[in-house]
């Protein structure tokens, strides 16, 4: 047992400069109708715009490129539910490898057919009756790939940080960060970058409904396992949080609020309508739980992950309609 962080802001800061110029720097969008709403100021960080429309590439990106060139000339396994497939896909692409990812028989076909189209071959399984981990690793083992997990890494977890880092550096100092949690590493990034930067600051994660596994882990104090959940909210269907981030995130998030499905949708068509932005559900998730009111006390000046666009027209328009 050790003190010693598996993740630190200068881990953070290094991911950061190994995908700059690979990596988007994305955009921070303000609304005063959106200010107005919530009662305070707001900082949406679009990791919407991200490469495959998802902060997922930037911490794919920064483990891929630790790997040797030994490693990377047999290959890369992944599993996801669909944005980690899309950035393993393609930091494989960019690193002249292949990939192989496991993805789930009813992942959205905007997000399988993007995976596919970044040149990767697709496993599929039932999320219901399969263990995806267990498939990958021995997918990997068989194949003698190197597989990088969606959340269960080090330097996938340092990569996700670096939305946060670059949000603070641009807007400066935020009274609270609200991140959208699945299996945990996007927070676990981002609240280590904005922790080791302003340790002052409120980190606030927010699940579905549906989907509250970190939010029962926290209170009890160890990992919880729940349903797989049904929600629309995909990118968020996690059954328990990773070891590796809740060891981080039991350290360093302060709150987890949840959100309904229709919370999300009101969320979706507000950033729609209003921002003239897309958001998938997954990642409206942090801005649904702002705009029910969700996140108090209200603190003065609110940073926001937008963590991923990554719906289909059909889709979208779908989950609009309710």
């Amino acid at each position: 047992m050790t003190d010693t962080p598996p993740v630190t802001l200068q881990d953070v800061r290094d991911a950061a400069a190994r995908i700059e110029g690979v990596a988007h720097r994305t955009p921070v969008l303000r609304s005063r109708t959106l200010d107005e709403l919530v009662g305070a100021e707001v900082f949406l960080k679009c990791e919407n715009l991200q490469r495959i429309g998802a902060f997922k590439f930037r911490g794919a990106y920064n483990a891929a490129s630790r790997l040797s060139a030994a490693q990377l000339a047999k290959g890369i396994a992944a599993y996801s539910s669909g944005n980690h497939a899309q950035a393993v896909a393609l930091a494989a692409r960019e690193l002249g490898t292949t990939a192989v990812i496991v993805m789930p028989e009813d992942t959205p076909r905007a997000k399988l057919e993007a995976t596919a189209g970044y040149g990767a071959e697709i496993v599929t399984y039932d999320r219901y009756t399969g263990d995806r981990v267990a498939i990958g690793e021995a997918l990997a083992a068989d194949r003698a790939l190197a597989l990088i997990p969606p959340y269960e890494h080090p330097h996938v977890i340092a990569g996700q940080g670096t939305a946060a880092l670059e949000l603070i550096e641009e807007v400066g100092e935020l009274d609270a960060l609200v991140v959208p949690v699945g299996g945990g590493g996007l927070i676990a990034g981002s609240a280590t970058a904005a922790k080791g930067l302003l340790p002052g600051i409120r980190v606030v994660g927010v699940e579905p409904e549906a989907g509250d596994d970190t939010r029962r882990s926290l209170a009890a104090g160890h990992r919880v396992s729940i349903p797989v959940p049904r929600t629309i909210a995909d990118g968020q269907a996690a059954d328990i949080p990773g070891e590796l981030t809740f060891s981080v995130n039991r350290r360093l998030v302060d709150d987890i609020s949840l959100v309904s499905d229709d919370q999300i949708r009101d969320a979706m068509r507000f950033a729609f309508e209003r921002l003239k932005t897309v958001v998938e559900p997954s990642g409206a998730s942090g801005l649904a739980a702002l705009l029910a009111h969700h996140v108090t006390p209200l603190p003065r000046r609110i940073g926001v992950v937008l963590s991923g666009g990554n719906v289909g027209a059909e889709r979208f328009a779908e989950i609009i309609a309710g």
